[in-house]
């Protein structure tokens, strides 16, 4: 569903963006890098399957490097995902150290980012539910929503 509206996305607590990926360093070693490619489906639908874990939600984009934007409800929420032995995350980076290691052959890489509230902003307009705005509250971009400023601060905007 289009939204033709400008909407802002709001979190109603602090939140972590979690970015992770693959790059595909060595293609024609396909018995290397796609195994570790398919782990990712069977995590994120363990994590949707199971909310309480913290996964808010993401959107992936795919090439040599693949990218996955993720939203979790606190770092601390990933942290014990990532560390559980009973959960998909942990026995796969197990076999990714064990088949690929220090080889180069495929690479992989996250950032985390912890967000407090005022601390980002957000703008989408004709779109359709995305980013944060999908896993938070799309509210009209107007009022003290109107600027980026007003978004990022909670400043008044003034008439120049």
């Amino acid at each position: 569903m289009i939204i033709t509206d400008r909407m802002s996305a709001r979190m109603e607590e602090p939140f972590v963006v979690f970015l992770i990926g693959m790059r595909i360093n060595r293609p024609w070693k396909l018995h290397k890098w796609l195994p570790v490619f398919a782990d990712m489906p069977p995590m994120i639908a363990e994590l949707e399957r199971q909310p309480e874990l913290g996964f808010l939600g993401g959107h992936t984009w795919f090439g040599r490097t693949t990218l996955m934007l993720q939203y979790w409800r606190s770092f601390e929420t990933l942290n014990a995902y990532a560390r559980r032995s009973d959960m998909k995350h942990l026995p796969a980076w197990t076999r990714f150290r064990k088949r690929v290691g220090n080889s180069g052959d495929v690479g992989i890489w996250h950032e985390t980012y912890r967000v407090a509230e005022g601390q980002y902003e957000t703008i989408y307009h004709n779109m359709p539910p995305f980013g944060l705005g999908k896993v938070g509250t799309l509210v009209p971009s107007v009022a003290r929503y109107e600027t980026a400023a007003q978004r990022m601060n909670g400043e008044v905007a003034k008439n120049p």
